[in-house]
């Protein structure tokens, strides 16, 4: 076992409480108390890390501070070095970002006629899509329904989600998980051949479908080789740095950087699709993120400078069982699907203080409240302090085996580092998980830019102020494949005229004009973790 000795007497406490607390369950909060708890304990509520944006289309609007100096921040580009009127690569399409947003959307585009490009800061399928463990959301069961779904996903989202968007969503969620299964998705089924569901925490119903606890990276493998197979061109290593506009306003594709030859590439487009994803890697109010090394906030950032209204960006979402100890695995998010199978919640002492299946804000308040006023959390050697997740109750309530079989990839992953989550709990804390606000669209996922279109996590508006579990893996491919779908439809009626970047130089007029010097430039590509000072806040959250 490599807990270390000052961490063993509370697992021992934990041991001890476990066979009383098998059969107790927790009563979930009422609405009062549930606002009562975020207010004085979620990080959303924080005002202290926040500021208001002092230029663009949403001056005034409130954003956690690392965004909010991103976003107004200069350039990376020397504008007067790019050549415009020379792309590299002209499309109809351009998707950027290669997770399931910018694939389902690249395949749904080139169904509907469009000659695709696929632009991708890393390699294809390096996105948070494929870290995705829990599942995916669908009313397929007889005792659920869209509308129950809606239900459930306006209350989640603290009723701030925008309605004709939620109304995309759960209606087309039966369809995604038969779309995907046709292509070769193997979701968990029962004996009589029906999906296997669980239910995630804020759901009513029992209506997330998995594949064990691998799921985004069954999909991504499905996505992955049908863009193979269909000749979709997908360029690797070639983040993109600025969008591009014409002289009526209308996008026209982008300025990509090769990173290979730190070269830069323009792709002249018809339409551009933003797949960007989410902000965890630049620490949002010093937490640590369960996102993959590429999610910096790039599309909002470059979106924002060509005049696309924001929406919700001051809503950030904290999973609530994201990996303490080791430190090798801060942040990584535990799936929500562990509590789901009976897992529980736990403190130093062992005792339950939040049901299990609570909404994600609200057990994160929880747990950060636990960890501070009520001090009860575990201090590990490290500074960090946590909760524990208590697993082993999953063989115990479904017998031997269950863990290793639905869960194989998370035991792994803790063997390595000699835990074993089947006999062990699991020290989890709040991580930075999910960008709740981001690009406001319309069903289609077209933005207030005309030709701009963004889907997935860069996108706002669908879940209001809190994601419910689930729904995530939902949303990239509802609105992935309603974007291409749309774009395509539209490709006749599009004319494209001269792509220039002068509205990058108007930007940077107003960040001078408002006094705002920055030395860094953005987007910031990739985090840079070279330097102590950017691990100081991160190691030390608990304080």
């Amino acid at each position: 076992m490599s807990y270390p000795a000052s961490m063993l007497s509370s697992i021992n406490m934990v041991e001890v409480t476990r066979t009383h607390r098998r059969t107790r369950t927790f009563p979930e909060l009422t609405q009062d108390q549930k606002a009562s708890l975020l207010e004085k304990y979620h990080p959303d509520f924080n005002q202290s890390v926040k500021r208001c944006l002092k230029v663009g289309v949403n001056k005034g609007d409130l954003a956690p501070q690392e965004l909010a100096d991103l976003l107004e921040s200069p350039s990376r580009l020397t504008i007067a070095e790019i050549r415009t009127d020379s792309p590299s690569y002209e499309t109809d399409v351009l998707v950027i970002g290669a997770g399931g947003a910018g694939l389902s959307a690249a395949l749904a585009g080139q169904n509907h006629g469009a000659s695709v490009i696929v632009a991708t800061k890393l390699r294809m399928g390096d996105s948070n899509t494929i870290m995705a463990e829990g599942g995916i959301s669908a009313a397929t069961a007889p005792e659920d329904s869209p509308a129950i779904h809606y239900v459930d996903t306006v209350v989640g989202g603290r009723g701030k989600n925008v309605p004709e968007l939620v109304e995309a969503l759960v209606n087309d969620a039966p369809f995604i998980v038969d779309w995907l299964s046709g292509l070769g998705v193997n979701f968990d089924r029962l004996s009589d051949g029906s999906y296997f569901t669980h239910r995630p925490g804020g759901h009513s119903r029992k209506r997330s479908h998995s594949v064990m606890d691998l799921t985004g990276l069954e999909i991504m493998r499905v996505l992955g080789d049908e863009i193979r197979d269909r000749n979709i061109l997908v360029l690797e290593f070639c983040p993109a740095i600025e969008l591009l506009l014409d002289e009526n306003g209308r996008c026209a594709g982008a300025v990509l950087q090769n990173l290979d030859t730190d070269t830069p590439v323009v792709v002249k487009a018809k339409i551009t699709i933003l797949a960007t994803g989410g902000m965890g890697r630049v620490h949002p109010m010093g937490f640590p993120t369960s996102n993959h090394y590429g999610a910096t906030a790039d599309g909002l950032i470059m979106a924002y400078r060509a005049g696309a209204k924001l929406l919700y960006v001051e809503s950030v979402q904290f999973h609530p069982t994201g990996a303490a100890w080791p430190e090798q695995m801060l942040g990584l998010v535990i799936s929500e699907a562990l509590r789901a199978q009976g897992a529980q919640v736990v403190n130093v002492q062992g005792e339950m203080f939040s049901a299990p299946l609570e909404t994600r804000d609200a057990l994160a308040a929880a747990i950060i409240r636990e960890c501070g006023d009520r001090a009860k959390g575990v201090l590990t050697p490290t500074g960090m302090t946590g909760c524990w997740l208590d697993t082993p109750l999953i063989d115990l309530i479904h017998g031997d085996g269950t863990f290793t079989r639905r869960f194989a990839g998370i035991r792994h992953r803790f063997l390595k580092h000699g835990i074993d989550p089947v006999a062990e709990p699991i020290l989890v804390y709040p991580t930075q998980h999910y960008q709740n606000g981001g690009i406001a669209i319309d069903a289609a996922g077209e933005t207030s830019v005309p030709n701009l279109y963004a889907v997935g996590e860069v996108s706002g508006g669908v879940h209001g102020h809190n994601r419910l579990g689930a729904n995530s893996l939902l949303d990239i491919f509802v609105f992935g494949r309603r974007a291409g779908m749309d774009a395509g439809k539209k490709l006749e009626s599009i004319a494209v005229g001269t792509p220039n970047l002068d509205h990058v130089s108007r930007y940077e007029v107003e960040l001078r004009d408002a006094g705002i010097a920055h030395s860094r430039k953005s987007p910031l590509i990739l985090p840079d973790y070279r330097f102590e000072k950017a691990l100081t806040n991160i190691r030390h959250i608990g304080e």
